[in-house]
């Protein structure tokens, strides 16, 4: 399971990722990825003490499996497939990153080892033009 550090909880950065995230697709995913600002940014809505992470924090993850994928059960596994990948990659991601990764319909017929190597890629080319 990933760490409260290392997941985007908030809408408005769900919003904001997948809106000005660089994108990388293939067939079973797209991935969005932003580079955080540095110094951080206070957050509105949390008081003046509140701050948005900045490129020294750990990077998060964020997942969006739509009803297109599959029924519940379809759509739990294949979140839970993406968390785990999520934190394999915690070891050789760069800091200070925000990802959303969005399963497609092909996803719920994907094997683990399809998916691993899906969003690794995708991660990697997002990071890449993200710079």
């Amino acid at each position: 399971m990933l760490a409260r550090a290392n997941r985007i909880v908030r809408g408005d950065d769900y919003r904001s990722v997948v809106r000005r995230g660089r994108r990388s697709a293939t067939a079973h995913v797209v991935v969005s990825v932003v580079r955080r600002p540095a110094g951080g940014t206070p957050r509105g809505t949390g008081g003046p003490d509140v701050v948005a992470p900045g490129p020294d924090d750990p990077t998060r993850f964020g997942f969006i499996v739509a009803k297109t994928v599959g029924n519940a059960v379809v759509r739990n596994t294949i979140r839970r497939r993406l968390k785990a990948i999520a934190h394999e990659l915690l070891t050789e991601v760069p800091t200070g990153h925000d990802v959303v990764i969005r399963a497609l319909p092909a996803a719920a017929q994907a094997g683990w080892p399809t998916l691993l190597g899906d969003v690794s890629r995708s991660f990697a080319r997002g990071v890449e033009k993200a710079a």
